[in-house]
């Protein structure tokens, strides 16, 4: 089935993990595009004043505070989503968390936190989102990672998350549009390492501060390839030259693949004490901003 998507002004869309990074960059572009943004975080005040500012630029926002692990929360989110506008036609799945360690060093706890936030937020975040999508079809577009087929070390359980929603997102494609030939257009982005606040919201065991290694992209770029998916039906969509590079790397050449992301270990922090090593993974962060600690607001120096 020709899957038909709504231009952006024409669209309710549903933004979780909005208070910050790619997912407010995903909010601002959108309200440019006179979109009704549904935004959801676990950051209310941050969210709250990100509604207003957008909200006085013109754009008609909800602001809703939900923890993506918890069914129950995504489902209101829905509820909500239907409530105000009347109907869901594209939901973006971007909440995400990082965690830095070794993987024989981090607790099953965090690593266990961590896939319910970047992995069950998604299926969670899915799964409310089908029944609305298939009744006048729409656009579900899930937040992976270059590392959903590369990968790094020190990240390795963030990494191991990134390759489920890939996993869960290619299996729900075939079902949803293929098996069902439901009106549904399911896409996965697969953005590099992007200027988001990302290393100073992570949880982190090591004894440095950490950062991504080498250079990022600009998270208005991952905000750009989201949005044309939600009016143009994508499959998939690796965004920034390096993600396209590892991805290739690590699929048909895994032994330079490994190479490569052993030099990127010790690349992976600044040469300072760790600042904030519990981060965000089980309490939110009210940090606003888009970009990270080296152009942005959301990781300057208190």
């Amino acid at each position: 089935m020709s899957v038909q998507l709504k231009k952006l002004a024409d669209q309710v869309i549903v933004v979780t993990g909005a208070s910050s990074g790619i997912g407010l960059a995903t909010a601002e572009a959108a309200a440019k595009q006179k979109a009704k943004l549904v935004l959801a975080a676990r950051s209310a005040q941050a969210l709250d004043e990100i509604a207003r500012r957008l909200t006085a630029m013109g754009a008609e926002v909800v602001a809703v505070t939900c923890d993506v692990s918890d069914r129950k929360q995504v489902e209101q989110l829905a509820e909500r989503a239907i409530t105000q506008f009347g109907r869901i036609d594209t939901w973006i799945n971007n909440a995400g968390q990082g965690l830095y360690g070794r993987l024989d060093e981090v607790t099953d706890d965090d690593s266990r936190r961590l896939f319910d936030i970047n992995f069950w937020g998604v299926v969670n975040g899915s799964l409310a989102a089908l029944p609305h999508l298939k009744k006048n079809g729409g656009a579900l577009i899930n937040l992976g990672s270059e590392v959903s087929e590369a990968y790094v070390a020190l990240l390795g359980m963030y990494t191991a998350s990134k390759h489920a929603v890939k996993g869960f997102t290619d299996a729900l494609r075939v079902e949803i549009e293929n098996v069902d030939q439901a009106p549904v257009s399911i896409t996965l982005i697969q953005p590099t390492a992007v200027d988001t606040p990302f290393p100073q919201h992570a949880r982190n065991y090591m004894s440095q501060e950490p950062k991504l290694p080498g250079r990022t992209i600009d998270p208005a770029k991952v905000a750009v390839a989201i949005l044309e998916a939600a009016e143009n039906p994508t499959r998939d969509k690796r965004v920034g030259f390096k993600a396209k590079l590892n991805t290739t790397v690590a699929t048909m050449f895994p032994g330079m693949a490994d190479k490569m992301a052993a030099k990127q270990a010790n690349k992976m922090q600044y040469d300072e004490r760790p600042r904030h090593p519990e981060g965000a993974l089980r309490q939110p962060s009210e940090a606003l901003g888009v970009a990270g600690r080296t152009t942005g607001t959301g990781g300057k120096k208190p």
